[in-house]
């Protein structure tokens, strides 16, 4: 329930508590002074009296409501937005995804370190379309605030757009940009997509959200299955796939972990309730070290507010680019100060770029997948995170019809090779004596990628930091 209506409903309840006090008062001067019985004649002239009585209207002043202050930290500007919460009563399946939040509170505490370049800007996206901003959390639950995540189903970026998808909400994908780790593209897209489905399931967050995961579909012959049983249709009664039935309890588990912190043991650091990050424009072809150098800017910082530039150079994306609030107007003025022949000395070196092409160049390695017993295309493409149609076409069926054996091909997989030797993420919590380079040789990875991995670590770490370390499986 919104403010406004709290504030009507509760208008109208003291005016009826206030009417209904005068009332009983009222009867309680006429009819009971005493025990005794009062004989018609009494009754007749109570009555008389009464009705020569004017009754004077009671008025409740509804007292002008006190703005909340601004808040200084964005969990508490979130926490003021949240909307999912109400109607949620004590639920078994929310209770275990909380249970394993409070029981891994560096989960929550490194996610949102690495999403403090992040958070504010989605937050204020959010606040413009009116939408609920547990779900500036949904990324924490995709990637854990990492642009650069990649799913075995070749989902990408803080919200994890597959490719089919993320064309559809006209992001780009290029050898050299992929719209899907883009910071603003990518978030406007999920706003749209989340939007899109809120209004297909006629306003239901919870669904929306099932169908995130899943997919329209999927969450639509769910609801037309329990219709046809004359079973309740909404989220929590649907036969849905596990992943999915996890996902809305796990999205609001973390909200109310958000909303209390202390109570689970979890410590999040304040996030400045202001844009972290500025658009700079720009016209050429830039070397992003290059630039970082030029407006005194962390590399690595630099990278993850512009990670939709896969080879670190400004080719096939929009010409602008991210960079923190502190140092755009640096960035802005020496560029736009900077003559021709200056500005070449910012564009990557031509043997980096025709390496960076030819490595463009390589074609990509498809993965197989071979049918088994009870397997359908539906089932095969969703446990793939592909749509039907993609799998029609890459395979060249025109109907639904698949033989058991029979092999599929699943387009721009990585290789079996590639999958071995990716990384899954760590989370290390600092110790006492600790130091960035202490930490990289114990895991035995290199101290700048260490860095780059924790943007906001800083070079003197403090017991109880929560840092990233990416090892392999």
């Amino acid at each position: 329930m919104s403010s406004p209506s709290r504030r009507t409903f509760n208008s109208v309840a003291l005016t009826r508590l206030a009417q209904a006090s005068a009332l009983a008062l009222a009867a309680t001067l006429v009819g009971c002074q005493s025990t005794r019985q009062v004989d018609e004649s009494d009754s007749v002239r109570a009555h008389n009296f009464q009705a020569r009585i004017k009754q004077k209207p009671i008025f409740v002043h509804d007292k002008k409501p006190v703005e909340p202050a601004v808040a200084q930290d964005v969990w508490e500007r979130m926490r003021q937005g949240f909307q999912l919460q109400d109607g949620i009563a004590v639920n078994p399946r929310i209770e275990q995804q909380r249970l394993w939040f409070a029981s891994n509170p560096s989960f929550l505490e490194g996610a949102g370190d690495r999403g403090s370049l992040y958070i504010h800007y989605i937050v204020e996206r959010l606040e413009e379309r009116d939408m609920p901003l547990e779900l500036a959390l949904l990324p924490a639950i995709e990637s854990a605030y990492n642009p650069m995540a990649y799913s075995r189903a070749h989902a990408v970026g803080l919200w994890q757009f597959i490719p089919s998808t993320g064309r559809y909400f006209n992001l780009r994908q290029t050898r050299f940009y992929d719209g899907r780790r883009d910071i603003t593209a990518s978030t406007n897209a999920a706003l749209d997509y989340l939007t899109r489905l809120h209004d297909m399931f006629n306003g239901d967050w919870l669904l929306a959200l099932a169908a995130y995961n899943a997919g329209e579909g999927t969450v639509s012959r769910a609801i037309e299955r329990n219709e046809k049983l004359g079973l309740p249709t909404d989220y929590w009664n649907l036969p849905l796939p596990k992943e999915t039935r996890d996902y809305v309890p796990k999205l609001l588990a973390l909200s109310q972990v958000v909303l209390t912190p202390q109570a689970y043991g979890v410590n999040l650091n304040p996030i400045a309730n202001e844009p972290y990050f500025e658009a700079v424009a720009i016209k050429d072809r830039l070397d992003l070290s290059r630039v970082a150098a030029l407006a005194e800017i962390d590399e690595d910082e630099l990278f993850q507010l512009n990670p939709a530039f896969k080879k670190r150079m400004t080719v096939d994306g929009p010409q602008q680019l991210l960079v923190p609030t502190a140092k755009a107007q640096l960035l802005t003025t020496s560029l736009s100060n900077m003559k021709p022949e200056e500005l070449l000395s910012l564009q990557p070196k031509k043997a980096v770029f025709e390496a960076a092409l030819a490595e463009a160049s390589t074609p990509v390695r498809n993965s197989r997948y071979r049918v088994k017993r009870g397997d359908n295309l539906g089932s095969i493409a969703r446990a793939n995170k592909v749509s039907v149609k993609d799998l029609q076409r890459w395979n060249k069926l025109r109907g639904n019809n698949l033989k058991v054996g029979q092999t599929l091909v699943m387009q721009g997989a990585q290789p079996a090779s590639a999958a071995a030797n990716q990384k899954k993420p760590t989370q290390y919590k600092v110790r006492k004596g600790d130091s960035l380079y202490m930490v990289a040789k114990r895991f035995n990875v290199e101290m700048q990628h260490l860095k780059r991995w924790n943007p906001r670590s800083g070079h003197a770490l403090k017991p109880g930091q929560t840092l990233t370390v990416y090892l392999p499986h």
